[in-house]
C-alpha cells in the first residue's frame, strides 16, 4: 500500500471519530455516550457458530451415541476424529479431548510424573484457573513476577529459583505467547519440563510455530470465549507417548480402551490399573461441535488479528498509555486490548468506557474481585491481608493495578473498532477538564 493510501485511511478513521463522538463530554459526566448497544462478548452471544456447526452437534445428538467408548471403531467416533484433526492443525504426535482446559492443565502435570506436593511455577497474572489446576494435580503453586508487558519475568523466575519447583508452566495470558526460548532455556538449564496454559491463547503462533507445541505438553479450552467454542471442554497435546498414554487413562480410558489410542501398537504402559480414573473426558456432542469449527478457526483467528491490529495501530500515537507487547512481532492472538495507563487513573478511565458502551476492566481494581489478579485468589493465602499477598508480587502488583482491558470478539465490525477507537481518544481527551482529581494529575504527571 502507498504512503498516501495511509494517510487517507488514517484521515478517514479520524473523521469518523470525529463524527461518532458527537458530544465531547463524558457520558460518566451526563454526555452522550459513544455506543448505546452492549459491547459484543460471549456471554452475549457474540460467538462464531456456523450453520454446519450446528448440523453436526445435532448429527451427534441423533445418533444417540454420547459416549466417547462404545461399540464403533475408535477412528469412527467423534471424539477420535477430533483429536485427529488437532494432531494435523497443531502438527503434533498426540491429541486428547477433555472436559475443560483446567482438567487439561492437571492431566499433565499428573501423567508427567511430577511428585505431588513439588511446588510449579507460574505467572502473578493469569486465570485463578491455572493455580487450580496445580493444586488439582496435587502440587503447589510457586507465583513469578511479571514484566511491563504482563509476561512471566524469567529473571524474576531465577531469582526466586528453588529446587524445590519440579515444572514451569508458561501462560500465554489474553492471547500473548510467552518468551518460550528465555523460558525453555531456563527450565534445560534447571532440568525440569515446561508445561504450556495456552488455554487463553488457541491458535496463536510465535516465530512460526503454534503456541501449546512447544513445551512438554499444551493444555487448551474450549469454553465459550474460546476461539473453539463448544460451552465447555479442552484438550491436551503432546509428542510424549508415555505421558499421552497416562493422560488419556487418568481422563478416564478403563478395562482396556486405552489400546483404541494406539491403533497401531501396544500403549507405552503395561496396564491401566496403576492410575485412578478422574473421567476428565469429553463428550462426543461437544467434539461433534468442535470438528466442525476447527474447519473455520483460520477465518475466525484472522478476524481476531484484523480487529487487534486495527485499534493497536489507531491508537498507537496517544502519549500516556502503554499498549501490551508481544515478545515478538505477530505473537498474539488478538482476542483482547490490555493497555497500561498511570495507575492513579486505571479504575476511573476504565469506569468512563463502560459508560461510553464499551466494555472494559482495570485488571487490579481494588473495587473489583477479579480473579485475573493473583491476591483475590484467597485459597491460596489463608488468613494473610491483600496488602501483604500483592506485596510477594510487586511488579505484578503496579502492572495490574495500571491495566485497562478489553475484550475484543472476533464477531466486531469496524464500526464497532471505531466506536471502541473514539471512546478512548473521548476518555483521554476528558482527562484534562475531569473533576476526578487524582485520575486527572496521575495522567498528567506520566505525559
Amino acid at each position: 500500500m502507498a504512503d498516501n493510501d495511509v494517510d487517507h485511511s488514517a484521515a478517514n478513521r479520524q473523521l469518523r471519530e470525529a463524527q461518532i463522538v458527537a458530544d465531547s463530554r463524558l457520558a460518566l459526566d451526563g454526555g452522550n455516550p459513544v455506543r448505546q448497544e452492549p459491547w459484543p462478548t460471549y456471554d452475549r452471544g457474540a460467538v462464531c457458530v456456523h450453520p454446519d456447526d450446528e448440523a453436526a452437534a445435532l448429527r451427534a445428538i441423533r445418533s444417540h451415541l454420547y459416549f466417547r467408548y462404545d461399540y464403533r471403531p475408535a477412528h469412527e467416533t467423534e471424539c477420535a476424529q477430533f483429536e485427529a484433526q488437532l494432531c494435523r492443525y497443531f502438527e503434533c504426535k498426540h491429541a486428547l479431548a477433555t472436559s475443560s482446559g483446567t482438567t487439561a492443565l492437571a492431566l499433565a502435570i499428573m501423567a508427567a510424573g511430577i511428585e505431588p506436593g513439588s511446588l510449579i511455577a507460574c505467572p502473578g497474572f493469569t486465570f485463578a484457573a491455572t493455580p487450580s489446576a496445580i493444586i488439582l494435580a496435587g502440587c503447589q503453586p510457586f507465583l513469578v513476577d511479571v514484566d511491563e508487558n504482563l509476561h512471566l519475568d524469567v529473571a524474576d523466575l531465577r531469582s526466586r529459583w528453588t529446587p524445590e519447583v519440579k515444572a514451569i508452566m508458561v501462560v500465554h495470558m489474553r492471547g500473548f505467547a510467552g518468551d518460550m526460548a528465555a523460558l525453555i532455556n531456563f527450565a534445560d538449564e534447571m532440568g525440569v519440563p515446561v508445561f504450556e496454559d495456552a488455554v487463553p491463547a488457541l491458535g496463536a503462533e510465535l516465530d512460526g510455530r503454534k503456541l501449546g507445541t512447544f513445551g512438554l505438553a499444551g493444555a487448551f479450552s474450549t469454553q465459550s470465549d474460546k476461539a473453539l467454542n463448544s460451552g465447555e471442554g479442552g484438550f491436551l497435546l503432546t509428542d510424549d507417548s508415555s505421558l499421552f498414554a497416562r493422560a488419556t487413562v487418568l481422563s478416564g480410558a478403563y478395562e482396556g480402551r486405552l489400546r483404541r489410542h494406539f491403533p497401531d501398537g501396544e500403549p507405552p504402559i503395561a496396564t491401566d490399573l496403576d492410575l485412578p480414573l478422574l473421567s476428565f473426558r469429553m463428550d462426543e456432542i461437544r467434539a461433534a461441535l468442535l470438528r466442525a469449527e476447527l474447519d473455520r478457526l483460520p477465518i475466525r483467528l484472522a478476524a481476531f488479528r484484523r480487529n487487534y491490529d486495527y485499534v493497536a495501530t489507531a491508537l498507537a500515537d496517544i502519549a500516556g498509555m502503554h499498549i501490551r507487547r508481544p515478545v515478538a512481532p505477530g505473537a498474539y492472538l488478538g482476542e483482547a486490548f490490555i493497555f497500561l495507563v498511570p495507575v492513579g487513573a486505571a479504575q476511573w478511565f476504565a469506569r468512563a468506557l463502560c459508560h461510553e458502551g464499551i466494555e472494559a476492566r482495570n485488571l487490579g481494581s481494588d473495587a473489583d474481585t477479579n480473579i485475573r489478579a493473583f491476591w483475590n485468589w484467597r485459597f491460596m493465602f489463608p488468613g494473610m491481608e491483600t496488602a501483604a499477598i500483592k506485596e510477594l508480587l510487586p511488579n505484578a502488583t503496579r502492572y495490574l493495578q495500571r491495566a485497562v482491558d478489553i475484550p475484543l470478539s472476533s464477531t466486531l465490525s469496524e464500526a464497532d473498532c471505531d466506536q471502541l477507537v473514539a471512546a478512548v481518544r473521548k476518555v483521554v481527551g476528558a482527562l484534562a477538564t475531569t473533576t476526578d482529581e487524582g485520575a486527572s494529575s496521575a495522567w498528567a504527571g506520566h505525559r
